[in-house]
């Protein structure tokens, strides 16, 4: 299942890359994700900064890349991340997911679910 899930992605990033071209994109600085344990039904909201990693329970995430159209951040986002179960060396998830799609390119996980919600840049992040 991975070795279709690594040739799946191995074609559609270059359709990503010139789509991403085409569109003029924006970085943004933070990732805002969304959480689902399936199990007991808990959702968390995750906002992570391009380049850290975070732990949701048993799931390792990195945030590689944050991109939105440029001129209007609250539109459609795509993020670049990788995603590991702590217990296993591989990661579950690896690639570009779009918050408009999220099925689009998921994570294949029994227990938990994540996905984009947005882009943020750290000017526009609320101060605690």
């Amino acid at each position: 299942m991975k070795l279709i899930a690594a040739l799946c992605a191995a074609l559609i990033a270059p359709a990503f890359a010139s789509a991403q071209n085409a569109i003029n994109t924006k970085p943004g600085d933070i990732v805002q994700l969304r959480a689902l344990d399936t199990i007991t039904g808990e959702v968390e909201d995750i906002d992570l900064a391009v380049g850290d990693t975070t732990v949701y329970e048993r799931l390792m995430i990195t945030a590689k890349d944050c991109r939105y159209p440029a001129g209007n951040i609250s539109a459609d986002a795509f993020a670049f991340l990788v995603i590991r179960d702590v217990r296993e060396a591989e990661p579950d998830f690896e690639g570009w997911m779009i918050a408009s799609s999220p099925a689009l390119s998921a994570l294949e996980h029994p227990r938990y679910d994540v996905w984009v919600l947005r882009c943020k840049l750290k000017d526009a992040a609320p101060s605690e």
